[in-house]
């Protein structure tokens, strides 16, 4: 995307109140712009569909689809779309759920008007969202698949994947990486797809957990 065109947003939330102070706080950055409302899961599916906006904002416990499923179906239908979901719940389940079903990042009510333009930003550069809690909940998910002993084989990948999935993890974009490694980004893509592939993982989040896992960067 263009630096000059804000990401246009899709807010869905059942609660016209929070909808109106979420909508204040986007509206109010400009590289943000709200292009569509809905208030429940269902509706904001359907206005995926119709305006296909860059990011959805959407609330977990919502009517006909809570945020969740309507989550899954816009990573099914608009896999173009990120997800970021915005809840009042401060709840390891859901939060667990919400990147199972796609979201790039959890983010409570309470703290949103601190946490949630950071949260906008960070998912559009394809960086994971999480909130304190949230990352506590997701090392002890480490701690107990390490426990069980469900690791993946230590060398799935070449040495060479193995230095770009260590800087995907750490942050680096896609341009950084080919800067430090003297390759151009369009290598640096591709390797990142292979990683993908191989490790059958879905997004720079799955990469990053994995990074940790098999202890390339620290928790």
């Amino acid at each position: 995307m263009n630096d000059s065109t804000p990401t246009r947003i899709l807010l869905a939330d059942d609660h016209a109140l929070v909808r109106r102070g979420v909508r204040l706080i986007l509206d109010a950055e400009s590289d943000l712009t709200v292009v569509a409302e809905a208030d429940d899961g269902a509706e904001a599916v359907a206005q995926a569909r119709a305006h296909r906006p860059d990011l959805a904002v959407l609330d977990i416990a919502m009517p006909r689809l809570t945020g969740l499923q309507a989550a899954r179906e816009l990573s099914r239908t608009c896999p173009q779309t990120r997800i970021l979901v915005l809840t009042m719940y401060d709840n390891e389940q859901f939060f667990f759920e919400a990147l199972g079903a796609g979201a790039s990042g959890y983010v409570l009510k309470s703290v949103a008007d601190r946490d949630l333009v950071e949260a906008c930003r960070a998912t559009m550069r394809g960086e994971p969202f999480l909130y304190p809690g949230a990352v506590n909940a997701l090392v002890r998910d480490f701690l107990d698949r390490a426990r069980e002993g469900r690791a993946l084989p230590s060398r799935a990948i070449t040495d060479r994947e193995e230095e770009i999935l260590k800087l995907v993890a750490e942050g680096h974009t896609s341009q950084q990486i080919a800067d430090l490694l003297v390759i151009s980004p369009k290598t640096v893509e591709r390797h990142r797809a292979n990683l993908l592939q191989k490790l059958g993982l879905k997004d720079r989040l799955e990469l990053t957990r994995y990074a940790i896992r098999v202890g390339l960067i620290e928790a």
